[in-house]
């Protein structure tokens, strides 16, 4: 009697399917990046923290506020959020550089392969990041799919989330099963305030591991580092040349 051959499994997800959740979850990703960066409230970097508001200020020096708040339905992890007075950086310029593979780049050096799978609309797009041996841990040999939806307010507020999609709808993507990608790694993004003067204030939150798959000591120390990559984000905006029309180059 001859064993069954094993079952391989393998679908796909319909461009439709897709694009209905993305629209639903950035939605929700956009309107809490706005919350978070609200500058009618006195959480402006120097001007101290709304009591109200629950965030809790970890570090405020020299233009930087770093914060986090509790959140998920048990309330056991922590969001954070850094704000960035960027003198001489103009929100083009930051935007330019604040996408989804540049920022990548940021959390760990030995990406190995960052790509665009396809675009959705003008606006948002589905994106697959791999990292190979040498990656940190948390990242070493896994491949995640991330959307990136952009938006501008009415105001010129420049608004980009990010979150990395469920494992079951990014294996949707791939062509053959792929046990190496890890679903909702994180959820983030920038939201750009132009100032005067060619500057801008940038509000950056980041929620690591909503789905709660890893250690929690381990997550909020991670989060701590994540929100410093405005840093070299801003390294890498300040490089940007400006065209005489002030639009990037």
């Amino acid at each position: 009697m001859t064993s069954p051959a094993p079952c391989s499994r393998s679908w796909s997800i319909s461009d439709d399917s897709l694009k209905r959740y993305v629209q639903f979850a950035s939605e929700s990703c956009i309107q809490e990046l706005l919350s978070a960066s609200d500058s009618n409230s006195d959480t402006r970097v120097g001007t101290g923290n709304n009591a109200n508001d629950g965030w809790k200020v970890l570090t405020l020096d020299n233009g930087v506020e770093i914060s986090k708040r509790r959140s998920g339905k048990t309330a056991s992890f922590h969001t954070f959020r850094s704000r960035w007075l960027l003198t001489s950086v103009s929100p083009q310029q930051f935007i330019t550089v604040a996408n989804a593979i540049d920022a990548a780049k940021q959390w760990d050096p030995d990406l190995v392969e960052a790509r665009y799978i396809k675009d959705l609309e003008d606006n948002l797009s589905i994106i697959r990041l791999k990292f190979g041996d040498n990656a940190k841990p948390l990242f070493r040999n896994r491949e995640f799919i991330v959307y990136e939806r952009r938006e501008t307010m009415e105001d010129g507020t420049l608004v980009v989330a990010v979150a990395s999609l469920p494992k079951e709808i990014a294996a949707g993507l791939q062509p053959k099963q792929n046990n190496a990608i890890r679903g909702l790694l994180l959820q983030s993004g920038w939201v750009v305030e132009k100032l005067e003067g060619d500057s801008c204030m940038v509000t950056y939150v980041v929620q690591l591991d909503p789905a709660g798959w890893m250690p929690r000591c381990f997550v909020n120390r991670l989060n701590n580092r994540l929100v410093m990559i405005i840093e070299n984000l801003k390294k890498l905006a300040q490089a940007c040349p400006i065209d005489g029309d002030g639009g990037v180059t």
